[in-house]
């Protein structure tokens, strides 16, 4: 059966408007970020582009084959510059639209000639296919950074576009679709305009996955870490240890000195200025692996994952000396906090976590006997005193 490719360009125009009109809606709601009005956009551009080619020999030359080619090509340019804006990675709109227009003025002065059909099918289909493989790369960038699973279908769906403007290109090369006629008698360009419709409505769904996965690790993370110090909580935390399993681990339980004081002579900002300071002090000490949680006020653990107990009393040590002398960057205090911290460890199978945090805990408390800014452990053999 062959399919009227001139109809298959009028279906692909309408099916970007009405992608292009709900995501320009869903973006007017204010609960997405700015990437839906450049997705929207672009299914615009695209559907005003199929609709001006479908228009060829219906309207002028230029009106169809010039304006629709241009409109298109900006409209793939467009569709990575909102997967850009997607990813945090915005290109200036200056520099895009610019790169729009040079890549858009060969469709003119090159294949201007309204029987140069297979020279224009080739120019436009190698610029889409770099566009839907410059969009694959970037979605490989989103499931590397960001985690987002979603983002490899969105990987797999462009670089399927892009293969078949690959072979729309090969098959332009060797004058095989085109001619006197482009809406006459290929069939492999009909299938191949069939397929694009398919692949531009799936696309658009991956885009809604990727969004919808993306608010769902945002909430999971902001459920399970303090949004202070980017820490965890104490239901983020427990989220984290049934991975422990029995493996060993040291259990460092780090108490702010003075903290009060601090806050009453220098106010709540400045305290909240010192529970940051110590987070990404502690956080540039351990490893990335480990754990940083706040219990609560200026109490804090950490978890350290195959640390024996001489190595955590070694970090340890290294977070009260490097937390020190960040304090003491800040000459506009007057009460300079410090650390005490208590440190213990298990071997493998060597009791559940909360009697390790009996242990911890009542080290904390020797060091606070013993006059603070210290680190004391609970070994096996060490009773509390």
């Amino acid at each position: 059966m062959l399919l009227d490719l001139r109809t298959i360009y009028f279906i692909v125009a309408v099916s970007c408007f009405v992608l292009g009109i709900l995501q320009l809606a869903a973006y007017a709601t204010g609960r997405f970020e700015r990437w839906p009005l450049w997705w929207g956009l672009s299914n615009l551009l695209v559907g005003v582009g199929s609709f001006l080619v479908a228009l060829r020999n219906l309207v002028p030359t230029s009106v169809s084959i010039d304006g629709g080619n241009i409109v298109t090509i900006a409209g793939y340019m467009l569709m990575f510059f909102a997967v850009r804006v997607f990813s945090g990675r915005a290109l200036d709109q200056r520099t895009f639209w610019l790169a729009t227009l040079l890549v858009s003025v060969p469709v003119v002065l090159i294949v201007s000639d309204p029987s140069a059909v297979s020279a224009r099918l080739l120019y436009v289909s190698v610029i889409c296919c770099l566009c839907d493989l410059a969009v694959a790369r970037e979605a490989i960038s989103i499931v590397r950074c960001e985690r987002l699973y979603s983002a490899a279908l969105l990987v797999g769906l462009y670089a399927c576009t892009a293969a078949i403007f690959a072979v729309r290109s090969i098959l332009a090369a060797a004058g095989e679709i085109g001619g006197p006629d482009p809406f006459g008698g290929s069939a492999i360009h009909s299938w191949m305009a069939v397929s694009a419709v398919a692949f531009i409505m799936l696309r658009s769904m991956a885009m809604v996955l990727m969004a919808a996965e993306r608010s769902r690790n945002q909430l999971t993370e902001l459920a399970h870490h303090d949004p202070l110090t980017g820490a965890l909580n104490r239901g983020g935390l427990a989220q984290h240890l049934p991975a422990l399993g029995s493996q060993p681990v040291s259990l460092l339980i780090i108490d702010i000195d003075h903290f009060k004081q601090l806050n009453d002579r220098h106010g709540h900002a400045a305290g909240d200025d010192i529970l940051r300071l110590f987070a990404g002090v502690a956080r540039g000490i351990m490893r990335s692996d480990d754990l940083l949680a706040r219990q609560g006020g200026d109490e804090f653990l950490a978890v350290l994952k195959n640390v024996s107990l001489k190595e955590a009393m070694a970090i340890a040590e290294g977070i009260r000396l490097a937390f020190a002398g960040a304090v003491m960057q800040r000459p506009d205090l007057a009460v300079f906090p410090t650390l005490s911290i208590g440190v213990t460890a298990r071997a493998e199978s060597g009791g559940d976590f909360e009697r390790l945090m009996q242990k911890a805990d009542e080290a904390l408390y020797r060091s606070k006997r013993e006059g603070r800014n210290r680190v004391e452990a609970f070994g096996e053999n060490q009773q509390a005193a």
